[in-house]
């Protein structure tokens, strides 16, 4: 993406809108280098270069990149276990929402979403009308987004979002933006460049409010749009364990080839090895006659092989920290030592903080897709907020399990609640539990429906049957 924006004097705007667009124009461009920060960890582009202390590491290596996905590590091991399933209401679930779920793939957008999201600190849902399915749904990260957090109001004051992308990541760099929506309380106003120029074309909203929503991880008070998961004492950390690599590859190269010398020889037989090294490190014989001159015999001789225990202690040290701070077990990092657990309790007890990640991670965006799904009702029936039903208002996003038990764990609790309540052995819940996705029960629920309506054939047919005997 364009790193930055900058939009000068739009026409058709208000002086608090122009105010608004530039404020917004400059916090884009000042979260962008760190942006580009996180992109580099998470994508494992971290060189030498960036680790070295000076002492150990060759300079010459540091343009040398080491892969480490743990920064990816960090984000997508949490993001697995916040699962959308789409929206409940009070009465079950809303068919006119389900289409707008199904519409705009927002089970799959929110599994995007929600890297996007743990990798920065927030991502941004936006909303427009859409004549084809009612309501347009789309997620940006702060790499194509920005917004302003009003305190008192207890939201985003305003938002812009570009809506057009790079048609290819070679044009990254010289690729500069041409359409961009900018979100107020009382409209959404598409910016179009033509040259230099920007014009605004504005469409009224009927919400009170931007048609933007923050899915928001780790906020505090002074950082309202919250905080990525690869904050700086995690980049640390991946930084020391790239240094460790580096430093461990290195060594293994002496250990390869270790140093071995020779003394008393003649200055022929000197030319001879260093003309040919590799050769002599290699033969199986080396030979050398006595020194004329001195009347010495060669002594041969190597010097003492490096260890590599220092490097793979050092590694493992680095892995538990790592692990300790972002609520990963040691087997997610993939480094292998005494203390991993050997049973599912104990691996399942190691996974408990990231559980308790995975749920307030859950409960965040639950709000905010709560929020969400009652503004795109809104936009798809072109009303406001108040006159939704209040079946409309009263929706909640639905998310799996995220401590995900096993099916066995599962089905056993479902036959135990069914015996107690009989009618939940009925529900798709019931179905969901004993291990059935919503395709299977959709054909189980189609084809018990078939075979009730044979039985009800057949007992027509028998009652016909019996009325012509008689």
């Amino acid at each position: 993406m364009t790193n930055t924006l900058n939009f000068g004097h739009v026409a058709g705007l208000t002086a608090a809108e122009q105010q608004q667009l530039s404020d917004l124009a400059e916090a884009y461009t000042y979260h962008q280098s760190r942006n580009a920060i996180k992109d580099k960890y998470y994508e494992g582009h971290v060189t030498l270069r960036d680790v070295n202390l000076g002492i150990a590491l060759p300079t010459g290596l540091s343009g040398l990149e080491v892969g480490c996905s743990w920064g990816q590590k960090a984000v997508d091991v949490l993001a697995a276990r916040s699962m959308f399933d789409g929206f409940v209401g009070a009465g079950g679930s809303l068919d006119s929402l389900a289409r707008l779920v199904a519409d705009n793939r927002l089970v799959a957008e929110y599994a995007k979403a929600c890297r996007d999201e743990l990798k920065y600190g927030c991502v941004f849902a936006t909303l427009s009308a859409d004549d084809a399915i009612g309501c347009r749904i789309r997620f940006h990260s702060p790499a194509a987004a920005a917004a302003l957090w009003s305190g008192e109001k207890g939201r985003i004051d305003c938002g812009l979002a570009i809506i057009d992308t790079m048609k290819d990541e070679k044009d990254e760099g010289k690729w500069t933006p041409s359409i961009v929506n900018f979100y107020t309380d009382t409209a959404l106003i598409v910016l179009t460049r033509e040259g230099t120029v920007w014009t605004a074309k504005r469409h009224p909203n009927k919400m009170g409010r931007p048609l933007m929503e923050p899915l928001i991880w780790n906020a505090t008070s002074s950082k309202p749009f919250g905080r990525s998961r690869l904050k700086r004492p995690i980049r640390s950390l991946i930084d020391d364990y790239v240094r460790v690599v580096a430093n461990a590859a290195i060594a293994l190269e002496f250990d390869t080839t270790p140093q071995k010398y020779i003394l008393g020889v003649t200055d022929e037989q000197y030319d001879t090895i260093v003309s040919d090294k590799f050769r002599q490190y290699v033969g199986a014989i080396i030979a050398a006659t006595t020194n004329p001159d001195t009347g010495e015999k060669p002594a041969f001789g190597q010097l003492a092989q490096g260890s590599l225990s220092p490097h793979v202690e050092k590694m493992r040290m680095t892995a538990t920290q790592f692990a300790a701070a972002t609520g990963l077990t040691v087997t997610d990092v993939g480094v292998l030592n005494d203390a991993n657990p050997t049973s599912s309790d104990a691996i399942l007890a190691q996974s408990q903080t990231l559980v308790l990640l995975a749920q307030q991670l859950n409960t965040g965006n639950g709000d905010a897709l709560r929020t969400i799904a009652r503004m795109a009702q809104a936009i798809a029936r072109k009303v406001t907020l108040d006159e939704l039903t209040e079946e409309e208002r009263d929706v909640m996003a639905h998310f799996k399990n995220p401590a995900m038990p096993s099916v066995a764990v599962t089905a056993d609790a479902a036959i135990k609640i069914a015996s107690a309540r009989q009618e939940f052995a009925a529900t798709d819940t019931f179905l969901e539990m004993i291990g059935f996705d919503q395709a299977d029960i959709r054909r189980i629920k189609a084809q018990e429906q078939r075979v009730r309506g044979q039985q009800l054939l057949v007992e027509v047919d028998n009652a016909d049957n019996g009325e012509n005997v008689e």
